[in-house]
């Protein structure tokens, strides 16, 4: 079993996987601290009042040169905002050779390609950044779109070859960084100190600050009891650094990237060891820290695997060994995963644990086929049943005259080798035998297949598309109306048949 001691195996790992340089960068981001700094500003149209507000709130000492009759209303207004740091002072006259003395920055709004480079060359000839608004050949600096939760800045940039996509980009980060952040790095700012007085450099450190940008993220504005509480952890990171040691079961959904949650996004950003399963996809791990050790612990029918007394070890070893410990599991961790399991042995060995929920493999086949899994004309239940015991079969405790309802949708998981059983038990328990049923393998992935078809076909069904592949089986009416096409090499294996029934309904990739 490996341990906690063992270094990463990179290379075994698979490309994708790997550490990786930093690509190519169009511009280099930074973030220019103006305050009390002077900054020469010429022109007085909307265009150059955004530029100046944006220089003054940064704290910037901003001399306007424009003659008074050039003053636009949103410059007029920007000349009347008095920030705590930031202070504006206009000159009624244009900018000349002599204004660039001691400047930080200088940003001009010029109507002619002469007088811009008449100013771009002015401010380099005296050392200073500069920027001629809507003209890029004259700009040694962009402006990018920005996020403000300040102190949290967010700077984006598109090189000049699209403003609207850096627009639409702002607006999707807007959604993901709550009002609250602004109070929440405030406090950060306030306990900073203290963090890198008492906690040396490395995973005691790095522990306090993600549960505190996991608060951060989760939790209201903070109040003097999340201070308190900050301040606690802090204090208990530098007498036991093995404090932080945590385990968070996240649920990869079914296997597309994009189904992620947020939180379980943050999670896998956070983590310094991930455990994941065999069904989780290579999409899903690349947004994992980089630096997170990664270890393939799946579970898969005859061959040689990880059991479960072996993964709930690695959690605990790594947990106590001071680790952010990421669970990374297929579907949702709550619906035959086996986490009862990890949390019972967790607890029991006194480690913190979290539940990050994904979407389970049910909810993934509905989606495929368009359909409702309680559609209240056909179907008012669903139920979610394991087709595997312990022992590899079906599981003995199967109330089957339950199962046979034909009011309700029952999706079984694990189901391929034990579809001719299903189907057997279902029908001897007076399902009928056209009752539709739903075939789902690698769902939500580019090598996805659906099928639909017929109770009395689903061994056949099952066996044509691969009884090696993850599969899911669902069964009820509200399949009925799903549009099927053609299942290419696949006959029903009856003599009766006046036409093909079973049909594949999508084949992505």
């Amino acid at each position: 079993m490996p341990t906690p001691t063992e270094p990463a195996d990179h290379e075994a790992a698979p490309a994708s996987l790997r550490p990786q340089r930093m690509g190519e960068l169009a511009t280099l981001p930074v973030f220019f601290d103006l305050k009390t700094r002077r900054a020469v500003m010429a022109g007085g149209s909307d265009a150059a009042a955004w530029k100046a507000e944006l220089l003054l709130v940064s704290g910037a000492h901003v001399d306007l040169y424009c003659p008074r009759a050039e003053i636009g209303e949103e410059m007029e207004s920007v000349l009347a905002l008095r920030p705590p740091e930031g202070r504006i002072r206009h000159h009624d006259r244009p900018w000349g050779e002599d204004v660039f003395r001691n400047a930080a920055i200088a940003v001009a709004d010029c109507e002619t390609q002469a007088e811009a480079q008449a100013f771009f060359c002015a401010a380099r000839a005296n050392g200073v950044p500069v920027n001629v608004i809507d003209k890029p050949a004259f700009c040694q600096f962009r402006f990018g779109t920005i996020v403000n939760r300040s102190p949290v800045v967010v700077g984006i940039s598109t090189d000049g070859a699209a403003p609207i996509l850096g627009q639409a980009i702002r607006r999707r980060i807007e959604t993901l960084l709550p009002a609250t952040l602004t109070a929440w790095a405030k406090l950060a700012a306030r306990v900073r100190a203290e963090v890198m007085d008492k906690l040396q450099p490395g995973p005691a450190r790095r522990a306090f600050w993600e549960r505190f940008s996991d608060h951060a993220f989760t939790i209201r504005a903070p109040d003097e009891a999340a201070e308190a509480d900050a301040r606690r952890f802090l204090r208990e990171l530098a007498n036991r650094p093995q404090a932080g040691g945590r385990v968070t079961l996240v649920g990869a959904g079914p296997g597309d990237a994009e189904l992620l949650t947020l939180k379980a996004v943050r999670a896998l950003q956070a983590a310094d060891v991930i455990l994941f399963d065999d069904l989780v996809s290579d999409d899903i791990l690349e947004l994992a820290r980089r630096e997170a050790k990664r270890m393939l612990v799946g579970k898969r029918a005859r061959r040689e695997s990880c059991s479960q007394a072996d993964i709930n070890a690695m959690m605990v070893q790594f947990a106590k060994a001071g680790k952010h410990v990421v669970r990374l599991k297929s579907g949702d961790v709550s619906v035959f995963g086996r986490s009862g399991e990890e949390i019972a042995e967790l607890r029991a060995q006194r480690i913190p644990v979290a539940i990050v929920p994904g979407i389970t493999a049910a909810s993934a086949l509905a989606a495929g086929f368009g359909v409702s899994l309680t559609h209240r004309d056909v179907s008012q239940a669903v139920r979610f049943v394991t087709a595997h015991s312990q022992k590899g079969d079906l599981p003995d405790e199967m109330d089957w005259r339950a199962l046979a309802d034909d009011h309700a949708t029952t999706i079984f998981y694990m189901g391929g080798r034990m579809a001719p059983r299903i189907s057997e038990r279902l029908q001897a328990e007076g399902l009928s035998a056209d009752t539709p049923v739903a075939i789902a393998a690698a769902i939500s992935r580019p090598d996805e297949i659906r099928v639909v078809g017929a109770l009395k076909d689903l061994a056949a069904l099952v066996a044509h598309v691969g009884i090696e592949r993850p599969i899911l089986i669902g069964v009820g009416r509200v399949f009925a109306d799903v549009e099927p096409l053609a299942l290419e090499g696949f006959e029903p294996d009856r003599d009766d048949a006046p036409r093909q029934t079973s049909r594949l309904q999508a084949k992505a990739g």
